[in-house]
């Protein structure tokens, strides 16, 4: 793919946006040193933080940017919707086994979005989108939670899950929009924004 000579930065750690990246063809390398700490407050509408969370890092990169480098940042959070007097609730990385249980009981037979924002800047222009995808799980049992989260540990993982895995296989009935979003970066997006980049 022609990017008339610009050299691409992923500022992630993420293997999954690694290799959806790889997918598209593109040449680029990986820079994950950077200045900004993760954290927001309570004050921030849930479908406002992926965007804020994409934008710092992208402005947390550890050294401006060259003409030629074009750098790519983005978040994916995971976000129960509010239920039956229930606020809304975004669903991180579990701390551990029983936290990793309780999302996925949160996230049995209910619908959740998963979010990602991504951030493109070059030393000339920023832009940043983001993108959700509508998922279904079926409803799980105390078994399959176990099994997955001893056999999988999905402990980096938002959510508790990841949908290319066995529990994605079996628990997942339905998805609304980018299956690539859910792995964690909807290329196809990203792919378009490098074009008109």
């Amino acid at each position: 793919m022609d990017l008339r000579g610009k050299r691409i930065i992923l500022g992630s750690n993420s293997p999954r946006r690694r290799e959806l990246l790889k997918g598209l063809d593109i040449d680029f390398e990986v820079d994950t040193r950077n200045n900004f700490e993760e954290h927001f407050g309570d004050d921030i509408p849930y479908d406002e933080i992926p965007r804020r969370m994409s934008v710092g890092k992208s402005h947390g990169f550890h050294r401006p940017l060259a003409e030629d480098e074009i750098l790519i940042t983005a978040d994916t959070m995971v976000i129960l919707p509010p239920l039956e007097g229930r606020c809304g609730e975004i669903l991180g990385k579990p701390r551990d086994r029983e936290d990793a249980a309780r999302m996925l009981r949160d996230l049995s037979g209910r619908e959740h979005h998963v979010t990602t924002a991504v951030t493109l800047r070059d030393c000339h222009k920023e832009e940043s989108f983001d993108v959700t995808t509508r998922v279904w799980f079926k409803p799980l049992t105390e078994e399959e939670i176990a099994y997955y989260i001893d056999t999988y540990k999905p402990f980096d993982k938002a959510g508790a899950y990841a949908i290319q895995e066995w529990i994605g296989h079996i628990g997942i009935t339905r998805i609304e929009g980018s299956y690539f979003n859910v792995v964690g970066f909807p290329v196809q997006r990203v792919y378009e924004a490098l074009l008109s980049f």
